[in-house]
């Protein structure tokens, strides 16, 4: 079947309010972990995420996304007092994130706006006892909905990320039904989130302590980082009947050339590599497509259908692995790139081999991308649905952002 073609009715499950996790666990690591090994007929295990290092071979390069969540809600007032609420997606001018962050007095961004009809003109405010943050509407919304803001604030002499960090709030995911608390400020964050960007959490990578990796290092784990900034797209339900009514979102990203090379001895020296959540994922297997890119002169960007299109899988791995890494060696060193890119059953994995991930939405992309992993050396296609009401069977598995893991090996 063409991933296309797939009903996303076909991957619904029942998850009782009950079953999502509201908070997380006091101790990060103390999660409950499934365990599913390669064998498609091997009964999956239950652990804790304590014992991940126990589990993981001792030649594995284990690849993070290291994105920070920003303070993106921005709870405004119009001259009349009326509410407006400015989410902050993507930097306009400067389009750079680091650039826009280190930016001072103003700056434009691409936003989401509560209250949209009732903001006609003129500008909102936010204050704050040390900052004044005022936002002006520059254009109507785009196609997505989107709007382009103009931030300005007094005093002038800080940068962007000190205001945000002043006057903003971290967003946190809207199935938690709960309003933002001061224990969100750390608890969704990862221990190594260091590139501000994001709107989301890289949640899989939540579970992970300094001492976990500690240990994973001591075993001869290597461990790497990629930075995909997570859009708000990460929670755009699908509406249409079947996947080629859906329109993916598209997030940037950025990698190393020390991390192509990485991933270069990696498969030459058959290594195994796994990535610590979908976000790391979707980043590695863009990779071998937009090496492609490069190599036919296109932008460095994986669209939605490529990983199915016979003449974008040419290339084989390595070769646009090293396009990449001269691309980048060409570029300071760094590759910054962007991907639309849709994981489905079908699809043709070329670099991930077992990956640490969390459970999903019913009915998201998520659960389509986690079945073409479980299936791609063949299945009946539900082996996901196998295992995920293998966890609903016991009653303390907590299910979504702050809930419990899965490894898959």
């Amino acid at each position: 079947m063409q991933p296309q073609a797939i009903r996303i009715e076909d991957f619904d499950y029942p998850l009782a309010p009950e079953r999502i996790a509201r908070h997380p666990l006091e101790q990060r690591d103390s999660c409950r972990l499934l365990v599913v090994p390669p064998q498609y007929d091997a009964p999956a295990r239950h652990c804790r995420f304590g014992e991940l290092p126990d589990l993981l071979p001792p030649d594995t390069l284990l690849v993070r996304n290291n994105t920070r969540v920003i303070p993106a809600r921005l709870l405004m007032r119009k001259p009349t007092g009326g509410a407006v609420e400015i989410f902050l997606l993507d930097p306009a001018e400067p389009r750079d994130y680091a650039q826009s962050f280190e930016s001072r007095g103003s700056c434009e961004w691409m936003c989401l706006v509560g209250n949209l009809k009732r903001w006609h003109g003129g500008k909102v405010s936010l204050q704050a006892p040390d900052v004044l943050l005022e936002a002006e509407k520059m254009a109507e919304p785009n196609r997505d909905g989107l709007v382009r803001v103009r931030l300005s604030w007094q005093p002038e002499d800080i940068d962007f990320a000190t205001v945000i960090e002043r006057v903003g709030r971290i967003p946190i995911p809207p199935y938690l039904e709960r309003d933002t608390e001061e224990s969100d400020i750390t608890d969704y964050q990862t221990v190594y989130s260091r590139i501000r960007g994001s709107v989301a959490a890289p949640t899989a990578g939540l579970h992970f302590t300094p001492e976990i990796f500690d240990r994973l290092r001591q075993k001869g784990v290597d461990v790497a980082d990629v930075t995909l900034h997570v859009g708000a797209g990460t929670f755009k339900p699908v509406k249409s009947e079947t996947m080629a009514g859906h329109e993916m979102h598209v997030e940037r990203f950025s990698v190393s050339s020390e991390l192509l090379q990485q991933l270069l001895d990696a498969k030459a020296q058959g290594r195994r590599i796994m990535a610590v959540g979908t976000t790391s994922v979707r980043t590695l297997e863009s990779l071998p497509l937009i090496g492609a890119a490069v190599m036919a002169g296109r932008e460095p960007m994986a669209r939605q259908w490529d990983a199915y299109e016979p003449e974008m899988l040419q290339t084989d791995t390595l070769t646009a692995l090293k396009a990449l890494k001269e691309y980048a060696d060409r570029h300071e060193g760094v590759l910054n790139a962007a991907t639309a890119l849709m994981i489905a059953p079908g699809f043709n994995w070329r670099i991930t081999e077992g990956m640490v991930t969390n459970f999903h939405q019913p009915k998201s992309t998520l659960l389509l991308l986690l079945s073409a992993f479980l299936e791609r050396n063949g299945g009946d296609g539900q082996r996901w649905r196998r295992l995920y009401d293998s966890a609903l069977a016991i009653p303390d598995y907590r299910f979504l952002s702050y809930g419990d893991a899965c490894l898959l090996l």
